[in-house]
């Protein structure tokens, strides 16, 4: 039964891993955005690692540069499901891509106050 169970989960997880990596091609392929804030990246990281005195402030200025980029994922999945549903120009579509955009600003609002409070 337990055997059962671990292989469930591991071919989950693989599942999941395998759907993952299909996401970041597909948003790499049709999002400048990602494209910027992927590249930079590993260089804010480290950056992160340098800078930051205790795992505490490093682990902070490290994960508010992932929350911009599971945001910037966000958006572009509801865009991109906006845009499914119908490419003509609607006031609601722009409101709900709109919202998605000042998410992504919020997500880089809140990496600027972290990394200004910790370095600064």
């Amino acid at each position: 039964m337990l055997h059962q169970f671990i292989g469930i989960v591991r071919r989950r997880m693989v599942s999941a891993l395998i759907y993952s990596i299909e996401g970041f091609g597909a948003a790499w392929k049709s999002e400048e955005a990602i494209k910027v804030e992927i590249i930079l990246l590993p260089a804010l990281a480290i950056t992160g690692l340098m800078l930051g005195e205790t795992g505490v402030e490093r682990a902070m200025l490290i994960s508010s540069l992932l929350l911009i980029i599971i945001t910037e994922l966000l958006n572009t999945a509801v865009e991109k499901t906006i845009d499914r549903i119908s490419i003509e120009k609607n006031p609601l579509s722009k409101k709900v891509k709109d919202m998605g955009s000042a998410a992504v600003l919020g997500a880089i609002v809140h990496a600027v106050v972290v990394w200004s409070l910790i370095l600064l």
